[in-house]
């Protein structure tokens, strides 16, 4: 698998049958995620999943910022415990990931149960002249790092041209970026230089360093975090370790509407539980995965209306494989050939998705002709770990609700096809009494369990 890096901009081969890790900067949290935050972890999520089907063995590490200003400031004005506020929100993303069949990290680090690590990594970048201890604080002398903006291209005498008057005096430089917060208030701890909190970029620095020795094969994010955070990652860790930080940074595009980036800041975000109930997860998880990871994607409704009629083609397949009872078998594949190479290619989700899409078109095309048989059985097999893949999750309902609604399937075709039509809707409801809705797909009676 090759995957485009941020940092050399060049194409990184990755062993897809070997051991790999993976540390993902995860949420702030102080509100409820919105569907840019979805759109990168299901990214990441597609990514790992994908790996493990080819073979390999993934550490996943995504992390939690679990105390920063804006969860105190949102604390301060809600009038709630930062501590509260955090734990809260942690929770509802963990209810958002498994609405949207986001497997868990392998570890989920909070940097309020790594002070240690944070403490002893600042104390070593001052020991080696990185850092030094100023009036409020500890903070990162960037002109130690020769290397500084080598992520962003930025270059340090074009940003000091651009920075404003020093807000706080007692640092060196206005580029310098706090380690160490001198504050008595809210979440705070004791350390050498007094009482205080962390800066965001150390957080993840320690975290990282505490679940890989080495250099991590993959830190991805948000095309958001590439300057500041990930630019001053690389400054504190490098300076600390003899390691390169990463030997691939990934970078997924932002979520965008009406060309305007996705934020709480901007008033414009959607919250994914609002996006799931609108829409449901399947569609969400589609809209997503619809373009290359890259590139931005525009939310609207026109593109979840498309996103919803994507997901409907993909899971009427689904239903009719299983009504027709096409034994899964295996083999290869054109179409699932196409997947796993547009998945090696930089993670295309989009020709993966397209993939999986003239899949179920033909699955489809042939069940409506009433020409699925054991002959299909290779795709059957292949659509399945398509699907397994991509995340997508088709609701089910018990075994003996599935014979039943397959018998009023067959009854209610048996009865259109005698002009019925009163009786045949009366059986319509009975399946839509049992939890299932009825779509007419090519004169079959095809029922699917809704997700919302």
């Amino acid at each position: 698998m090759k995957i485009h890096d941020t940092l050399t901009g060049a194409d990184v081969n990755l062993d897809a049958t070997g051991r790999i890790g993976v540390y993902i900067c995860g949420l702030t949290v102080y509100d409820d995620a919105h569907v840019g935050h979805a759109r990168a972890s299901i990214v990441f999520d597609v990514m790992r999943r994908h790996l493990e089907q080819s073979g390999a063995a993934v550490t996943f590490v995504q992390n939690f910022t679990d105390v920063d200003d804006k969860i105190l400031e949102r604390a301060a004005s809600t009038n709630v415990k930062a501590a509260a506020l955090a734990e809260k929100y942690i929770a509802r993303y963990g209810e958002d990931a498994e609405a949207l069949n986001i497997r868990k990290p392998t570890h989920e680090p909070r940097a309020t149960a790594h002070m240690p690590e944070i403490i002893e990594m600042i104390q070593r970048l001052i020991e080696s002249d990185s850092a030094y201890v100023a009036e409020n604080g500890v903070y990162f002398d960037v002109s130690s790092f020769t290397d500084y903006g080598k992520l962003s291209g930025k270059k340090t005498d074009e940003l000091m041209a651009g920075a404003r008057v020093k807000v706080d005096a007692s640092k060196r430089s206005p580029l310098d970026f706090a380690l160490w917060k001198l504050d008595d208030g809210e979440l705070t701890w004791q350390s050498p230089w007094g009482q205080g909190r962390p800066g965001w970029h150390i957080e993840c620095s320690a975290m990282s360093a505490k679940h890989f020795e080495s250099e991590i094969d993959i830190h991805g994010g948000g095309r958001d975090l590439i300057f500041p955070h990930h630019e001053n990652e690389i400054a504190q860790s490098e300076s600390c370790h003899d390691h390169k930080l990463a030997r691939v940074w990934m970078h997924v595009g932002m979520v965008t509407v009406d060309g305007q980036k996705m934020s709480k800041s901007l008033g414009n975000s959607k919250t994914v539980r609002t996006a799931i109930s609108e829409w449901g997860a399947n569609a969400l998880r589609v809209f997503c995965l619809g373009a290359r990871y890259a590139k931005p994607i525009d939310y609207s409704e026109s593109a979840m209306s498309e996103s919803v009629a994507l997901w409907q083609q993909i899971e009427t397949c689904y239903y009719e494989l299983r009504r027709a009872r096409v034994v899964p078998m295996h083999g290869t594949s054109r179409l699932y050939a196409k997947f796993t190479e547009s998945l090696d290619d930089n993670c295309d989700t989009r020709g993966a998705l397209d993939a999986l899409l003239e899949m179920a078109s033909r699955l489809n095309d042939a069940a409506a002709t009433g020409g699925l048989s054991a002959a299909h059985g290779v795709a059957c097999s292949a659509f399945a770990t398509m699907l397994n893949v991509m995340g997508l999750r088709v609701r089910r309902t018990s075994g003996d609700n599935e014979d039943a609604l397959d018998a009023l399937a067959d009854k209610r075709e048996s009865l259109r096809a005698e002009k019925k039509y009163d009786e045949a809707d009366a059986v319509r409801d009975k399946m839509k009494s049992i939890g299932a809705d009825v779509l007419d797909h090519d004169g079959r009676t095809v029922w699917v369990i809704r997700e919302r």
